[in-house]
């Protein structure tokens, strides 16, 4: 890799880190705070309406935002094009659910839904306004100004939630801490950005970027009701605190697996958007990225899932316990989410919409047919089931990267055995560690040093590829 896209990389990756684990990191502490003042039932009413927000966010975006970064010769008419029509479809979509939400309460049997509905959806408006700034970042790979603008809005509406939660607002305290969240994020990005929209807009251009990005839209909203299909079936059959465990555990290994895919896939992909055309050295780095993305990430979720038990006694009492037992099986999911990521990166370099979407649908087929045979098992069960779903979604990922650049399957997992290796011993040692010692506290901390200890040494003594790799990046000037 060259020095100057490296070092552009770098600092990609840093503040795009920054950005990401600024907010994430600081959304966390106030759950911890806020899980402490509110029941399982709460999250699980906020939850139950995860998967109508989360589709209507994908309908916002349309796949622009992709379109826009991957267009070498975009313009203002484009970067106005996709404004004004996100613009539009959030009103709309926010119109749509408002008067929906009395039909969403119906399904669930709770009728406070219906105002929790109408607030919170207000949210996919707010994000409709700042999808080309966001866009515009990124392509400049200026994720510093994102950082600062989630920074600053994690620590003010932290402070709005955990007030409300105290203040004893119960579930509207989630609420109004998502809504001030999102909220003074886009004001503060349209105040960092220099981007303003014109008064212009274009169909040509509009048809140009929709025949890549409504690909990739309907991607997103297949991947988007997939994933949050779980909720709906928890919200339904189950019950709300059930839900509630679920949707901590959820959160609690997204924290380092989604962040730190978010992080790879937002810098990978302008990257490698911009070597699109040279196979020989997109090859290289797209598997230099996948190396280094799960030296970091495998180890992570290993011993996340070792020390469950302990921690969540610890951060969130012994009241939310079951969480542990789901959180140490989809840990085992999520520790593949930064390979689905970059496979699924370099088919949008690749300008590859069509293979891109075929995929998600065949891999959420056969994750729903999973899904239907383990629900009658129970919630454990079903995580199992998504650790299976993962994995075959591994193997069909793979298949046209294999096609495009042959780095297919078997190529990845002899550069991944390794970094599996030092990740499944550590995590074995540190589960035995946790089991050996009398109390949460001392098992926490010791499995935590230990396990740190361990895979550094390991991987030292071991002279690995991938520990150079890492650390020629931290050393880079």
């Amino acid at each position: 890799m060259p020095e100057s896209l490296k070092h552009k990389t770098l600092r990609g990756t840093i503040w795009s880190g920054i950005e990401r684990f600024s907010l994430q990191g600081i959304s966390f502490l106030v759950m911890v705070v806020m899980a402490r003042l509110l029941t399982p039932h709460d999250y699980g009413l906020i939850g139950m309406l995860m998967v109508f927000i989360a589709v209507s966010q994908s309908l916002v975006d349309s796949g622009f935002s992709q379109a826009l970064i991957r267009k070498l010769d975009r313009s203002e008419t484009d970067n106005s094009t996709v404004f004004y029509f996100n613009l539009v479809v959030g009103a709309g979509l926010y119109l749509l659910l408002y008067f929906c939400a009395p039909l969403i309460a119906d399904f669930y049997g709770q009728p406070i839904l219906t105002p929790i509905t109408r607030l919170l959806s207000l949210n996919i408006v707010v994000n409709s306004l700042v999808v080309v700034q966001r866009a515009i970042l990124t392509i400049n790979i200026d994720f510093k100004t994102q950082a600062k603008a989630s920074l600053i809005a994690a620590v003010i509406s932290g402070a709005v939630g955990i007030s409300m939660a105290y203040a004893g607002f119960g579930v509207w305290s989630i609420v109004w801490y998502q809504l001030t969240s999102l909220s003074i994020n886009a004001a503060l990005l349209w105040l960092f950005s220099k981007w303003r929209p014109k008064a212009t807009y274009s169909w040509e251009s509009f048809r140009e970027l929709f025949g890549f990005g409504s690909k990739l839209a309907f991607s997103g909203i297949i991947d988007t009701v997939y994933n949050n299909i779980y909720l709906i079936v928890i919200g339904k059959i189950f019950n709300s605190s059930d839900l509630g465990y679920y949707t901590r555990a959820q959160q609690f290994a997204e924290f380092p697996s989604s962040n730190v895919s978010g992080i790879i896939q937002r810098v990978t992909y302008p990257v490698l958007c911009t070597i699109q055309n040279d196979d020989e050295r997109l090859r290289d780095v797209y598997r230099r990225f996948l190396r280094v993305s799960a030296f970091v990430v495998f180890p992570l979720m290993i011993g996340l899932a070792a020390v469950a038990h302990p921690l969540i006694n610890v951060i969130l009492t012994k009241e939310w316990s079951f969480t542990a037992v789901l959180l140490q099986i989809i840990c085992l999911s999520m520790m593949w989410y930064p390979v689905h990521a970059i496979n699924l990166n370099l088919l949008q370099v690749k300008g590859r919409s069509d293979l891109f979407l075929r995929l998600e649908i065949i891999k959420k087929i056969v994750g729903v047919c999973i899904l239907c045979v383990t629900i009658p098992m129970g919630l454990v069960a079903m995580c199992w089931g998504s650790v299976v779903s993962s994995l075959i979604a591994l193997v069909i990922n793979t298949h046209y990267t294999g096609i495009l650049i042959h780095v297919g399957f078997l190529r990845q997992m002899r550069d991944l055995i390794p970094t599996m290796l030092y990740s499944l011993s550590m995590g074995l040692i540190v589960y035995l560690t946790v089991t050996l010692l009398p109390n949460d506290i001392l098992r926490l901390t010791c499995g935590t040093v230990i396990g740190i200890a361990y895979y550094l040494l390991v991987t030292k003594l071991t002279h690995s590829s991938d520990l150079k790799e890492l650390l020629s990046l931290i050393k880079a000037r």
